[in-house]
């Protein structure tokens, strides 16, 4: 199983597109920009104006590099030039804790941990780093319909083989794969944790990791950050 972004390390010690043959998609999660309900904010336009009004107050927390997370975080502070502290936490889990308790002000956060104190209110969703609004929170517009249309951050999970497997066995998984996550069941599942399921052919997912990994090391390397 993999995720978007798991080549972008400097030495990862593999290589995600000679190393791996992909059999399928399974699903995307975006990332969501959450507040703590007392911070001031309910829009990223709220967002960019604190930010500018009072540089380096604003604390953003992410889990730390190099997750899809933090690399938002860097994303909307190249696209927006604003100064906003960026503090990583170890995981997802202490991350919404925090965010919850007030001790962080907002958070690039996956969906899953957080979409239950969402629900309970006790996490503000601002909006979806993605092209369509999630099923699970219907509410919640995306990043483009906020007003800034270039914070695409999207996780990526396939299902991956090791090169030099049989084309005839990839695509044996390939079609039970689909058939899978095609089931209601399954389905049901993705979209209430707040993902939206994603069968694809083996070429289809080869495409999308050449084109995310391509787009978060360009990233990396345009703003110069340390990977480890």
């Amino acid at each position: 199983m993999a995720t978007t972004g798991a080549s972008v390390p400097a030495n990862p010690g593999y290589d995600i597109i000679k190393d791996f043959a992909p059999i399928g998609l399974i699903a995307s999660i975006p990332i969501m920009v959450q507040a703590n309900p007392a911070t001031p904010v309910d829009s990223l336009t709220d967002i960019v104006a604190m930010a500018k009004k009072e540089p380096g107050k604003l604390t953003i927390g992410t889990p730390p590099p190099p997750t899809l997370n933090y690399f938002g975080a860097e994303l909307f502070k190249s696209l927006t030039g604003t100064d906003v502290t960026i503090v990583t936490y170890k995981g997802t889990g202490p991350l919404t804790n925090d965010l919850v308790a007030g001790h962080v002000m907002l958070a690039f956060n996956t969906v899953p941990p957080a979409i239950s104190n969402i629900q309970a209110g006790k996490i503000k969703a601002i909006a979806v780093c993605s092209l369509a609004r999630l099923a699970a929170l219907p509410d919640v517009p995306t990043a483009a319909e906020a007003g800034l249309p270039g914070l695409d951050v999207v996780l990526y999970y396939g299902l991956l083989a090791p090169a030099g497997t049989s084309p005839a066995i990839v695509q044996r998984l390939s079609k039970e794969l689909r058939q899978i996550v095609n089931s209601d069941d399954v389905k049901m599942r993705l979209i209430s944790d707040g993902g939206g399921p994603m069968p694809s052919t083996p070429e289809e997912y080869a495409a999308t990791i050449e084109r995310e990994e391509g787009k978060w090391r360009a990233l990396v390397n345009r703003l110069g950050l340390k990977i480890e």
